[in-house]
This record gives C-alpha cells, structure tokens and sequence, in this order.
C-alpha cells in the first residue's frame, strides 16, 4: 500500500505547432494515505493532466513523483503497469462501459488477464452490492441510467482493491441528484475502505466536502488548503 504520494517540480508541457504549452507547472504537492482531497480550477488549469501524471498514465517533462520514495516512473512499462494495478483505482467523466458486456462483466474486466488471491466474480459481485447495484449484475450499461453507469464504473476502479481512487470529474456528466450521490458513494469508500481519494471538480460546493482543497490555475498551484482552515477564515 502506497501512504504516500509527493511531487517535486512537477511538470508536462505539450508541443503543438511549433508551440509549447505548460500544463502543469511547478507542481509541489503531497498526498497521505486516507485522504479525500479536492483539486478545482477553471477548464485548462492542468487538474486532469496533474491526475494522469499521479496515476502513471502520462509521464512528467520534468520533476519527479515518488510513491512511498519509489519513482515508479523509471520502472519498466511491464513494472508500471503492474503497479497501477495494485495501487490505483481510476474513475472519469466518461463512464467508459464496454455496452456489449454486463455490469459484472465490466466490474470484471481489469481482472481478467491478472492472477489475484481472491475469487474474482465474487469480488465483482461483492463491490457493485457496495455500490448499490446487487439487482443489476446482468444488466448492460444501455439498461442502466448515468448514475447507475458511474456506480458501475466506480466498482470497476475499486474491484482490485487499490489504495488510492482518482476521480476525474466523475460527477459531470450527472444531474444534481445522481452527482450527490455519486460524491458520497466517494466520501463513504474513503472512509469505509481507507484508500485515498483524489477528486478533480468544477463544483465548488462538493470540493468543499472534502478534507482539503487545492486550487489550480493556468498549471499552477495558487493554494493548498484544509477544509477545516477554510471554514474558520
């Protein structure tokens, strides 16, 4: 289990016709085990490339991210891979579904070219029951509303038991009831299964609900704070 996630002069910069853009610049940060953090900013601060930076899923044009002092990066795809497996759950904006396959057969996927030490299907079964899905195993995401998708996607990204969910606006395909929901199926798996949770929002209301808040701008942080802190000021 990683408990902890630092990034040191993070940054990604993109080149397009000639032009460089930074879209994370600078990045100081730490993260620590069990935490539910939000990170917010206008369209184009960087918050989704700074996720896919600290999910392994882009590599840094310069700085370095260490998990538990590792600098995962250096390791070899096959390696990265498998450390992305057991460490790091992923949820996006875009539910992501396979529409031919079942809601137990997507929660299923990421398991399937894996050797685990647990029964897969009744793992599967076991986290779309915890997300409120026990009476739609057989369903196919065409079946199912956007809520009830996100709800599928979210079991897929914890079937493996990762110690840290990244969220990427998981809420914004949603109506305001369904990303209620969606939010606190979040905050009770933080709570419930410990892992960590990183979650990128427009919404300044439910980044309010998380234990600490970091603000992005123009791939920037412009400030880093405890909820708590926030609620005093």
């Amino acid at each position: 289990m990683v408990e902890r996630i630092v990034c040191q002069d993070v940054e990604r910069t993109f080149t397009g016709d000639g032009v460089e853009t930074k879209a994370v610049d600078q990045v100081n940060l730490e993260f620590i085990a069990g935490e539910f953090v939000s990170i917010i900013g206008p369209s184009g601060s960087g918050k989704s490339t700074l996720l896919s930076l600290i999910g392994t899923l882009d590599q840094p044009t310069a700085g370095t991210i260490l998990y538990d002092d590792q600098e995962v990066m250096k390791f070899s795809k096959r390696k990265i891979a498998d450390f992305r497996f057991e460490e790091i759950g992923f949820v996006f904006q875009q539910f992501h579904l396979l529409p031919t396959l079942t809601a137990l057969e997507n929660v299923l996927t990421p398991l399937f070219a894996r050797k685990v030490d647990y029964n897969k299907r009744e793992r599967a079964e076991e986290v779309l029951t915890q997300v409120g899905l026990v009476d739609k195993f057989d369903s196919l995401p065409s079946q199912l509303s956007g809520g009830q998708q996100q709800r599928v996607a979210i079991a897929r990204a914890i079937v493996h038991k990762p110690s840290w969910l990244l969220a990427d606006e998981p809420t914004g395909n949603l109506d305001t009831e369904a990303g209620e929901n969606i939010f606190s199926l979040l905050k009770q798996l933080n709570k419930e299964e410990g892992c960590g949770v990183i979650f990128v929002t427009h919404d300044p209301a439910l980044a309010k609900r998380a234990d600490r808040i970091i603000e992005m701008r123009d791939g920037k942080i412009l400030s880093d704070s405890k909820v708590e802190l926030i609620a005093k000021a």
